[in-house]
């Protein structure tokens, strides 16, 4: 199939109605790719509920229903209640309400749902009455599942499948793929949760890094008192304030100093004593080679090293680390060094980078690392300039995740009774499927580094010299 048709294809019929709560960057840049590739989705059968209102010129354009109308405790069913209905679909972007609650209002209304994170109530992630693991994404992911447990099955409800948490999930299957691929193990494309860990034990993956480096730069400079960043401000200064959190593999000798174990859960997990945007880890991408990324904390840096955790009764036999490592662009940076020296205080201005983008790419991949062949990075490699070409209203980095929110709205709607499902229980070659197209390249490199390359040579350090993948090496202390 050419790249002209793969942007033009059906990839599905729903006959439901479609409500979308939140409306920033990443719904504005969703709505043309759902009008675009999913039949019988008319505008009049979508409503967007919003509390701003941010991207209204845009679904007066599509002649699409728009309430502005901020969800909270009190209001969220009289809101919604009307808006859905059995068939129906619930596509939750919005920052400050509750996943969980809509979660519950779509499973008893018997419509589909998907988010890109899990998100709590206003509070849920900065209030400091709350100890810190209960701020955590691994305490919000547990809500989840014991919501899973007590309504097994019904109605489809994706959670956080964005680009990263939900895409690189499905980069990581076909990372390891290939390695084992490269690696001659002759070893059949596993077919179940099991099989997947078997085979990343196998080939001996001992770390996943979720490695994004983001170059795109604006026309006009960041201000002194502005948050400049190229998708939502909001949702990164939230999951910024929150604890770090990475999974801790089995190779692992210690927990940092500032390290703490969950008491609760799966226990595929660890949260430091800090924000995530004050924490720095060492990683690398082919375009950006090695480079020092911010430690923030994400879904996927959970549910995949519980996904590939392989037991021997209770006992953990095998679990890879796991970890964001995010460079965003320059702006940004900027921004959260500003951010930290207000002591986590938000500017009074905020500003997310669209249609003044001058330049850059968004390279954002999986390095699985410890195997045989060291390190190897599968991902994509969006420019600004393809982004544009390949659909309205996006950035590269909001294309990265509006497509994969397209891809998991598809599944769910070819899947609808498999209760609620997280990205690396999906399909990852359907998934692929409809991303790769808006991916710009999408590469695999092979990579000799290691985070102790060039180390120690201005000044001693205390390193692990035995095994260069412990977090020991690889966090920036």
């Amino acid at each position: 199939m050419t790249q002209s048709a793969a942007l033009s294809r059906l990839h599905t019929q729903f006959n439901g109605r479609l409500v979308i709560v939140g409306f920033g960057s990443i719904g504005q840049g969703v709505l043309p790719l759902i009008l675009r590739h999913i039949g019988g989705l008319t505008p009049a059968k979508i409503t967007i509920v919003t509390a701003e209102n941010a991207g209204e010129a845009e679904a007066l354009h599509y002649g699409i229903r728009f309430i502005v109308s901020p969800l909270t405790q009190d209001n969220y069913r009289v809101v919604l209640d009307p808006l859905l209905g059995a068939g129906d679909f619930l596509l939750n972007l919005s920052v400050d309400v509750s996943s969980v609650a809509l979660i519950k209002i779509a499973g008893e209304r018997g419509a589909l749902y998907l988010d890109t994170c899990i998100e709590p109530w206003p509070g849920g992630y900065t209030n400091p009455s709350l100890p810190p693991a209960a701020r955590s994404n691994y305490a919000l992911r547990e809500s989840v599942l014991a919501l899973r447990k007590q309504r097994p099955g019904g109605a489809t409800a994706v959670i956080t499948h964005g680009a990263n948490p939900g895409l690189v999930s499905h980069f990581v299957k076909q990372a390891l793929l290939d390695i084992a691929s490269d690696l001659a193990l002759n070893s059949p494309e596993p077919t179940t949760r099991a099989a997947w860990a078997a085979l990343a034990a196998r080939v001996n993956i001992k770390v996943i890094h979720i490695a994004e480096r983001d170059t795109q730069t604006p026309r006009v400079p960041k201000a002194v008192g502005e948050f400049v960043n190229t998708w939502s401000v909001d949702g990164f200064v939230s999951e910024g304030s929150q604890p770090a959190e990475l999974g801790w593999g089995t190779h692992e000798r210690q927990l940092p100093v500032d390290g703490r174990r969950h008491e609760f859960g799966c226990d595929s997990a660890i949260y430091l004593l800090r924000p995530g945007a004050a924490t720095r880890v060492r990683s690398w991408t082919p375009c950006a080679r090695h480079y020092h990324g911010f430690l923030i904390t994400h879904g996927e840096s959970i549910s995949i090293p519980d996904y590939f955790t392989l037991r021997d009764g209770a006992q953990v036999r095998y679990r890879p680390t796991v970890h964001y490592a995010y460079h965003p662009c320059d702006s940004a940076v900027l921004s959260v060094h500003e951010f930290a020296g207000r002591n986590w205080h938000l500017q009074a201005r905020k500003r997310i980078l669209m249609d003044d983008i001058a330049d850059g790419i968004d390279e954002l991949g999986v390095l699985l690392a410890g195997h045989p062949k060291n390190a190897y990075w599968f991902g994509s490699q969006l420019s600004i300039a393809e982004a544009r070409a390949l659909a309205p209203y996006n950035s590269a980095t909001s294309l990265q995740v509006t497509v994969a929110v397209l891809s998991g709205m598809i599944w769910a709607m070819e899947n609808p009774t498999r209760g609620i499902v997280e990205p690396d229980e999906m399909d990852f070659r359907r998934n692929l499927e409809i991303c790769l197209p808006y991916l710009g390249p999408v590469i695999g490199e092979y990579t000799e580094w290691t985070p102790l390359v060039e180390r120690g040579e201005l000044f001693p350090e205390d390193l692990d010299l035995t095994d260069p993948w412990q977090f020991k090496n690889v966090r920036v202390t």
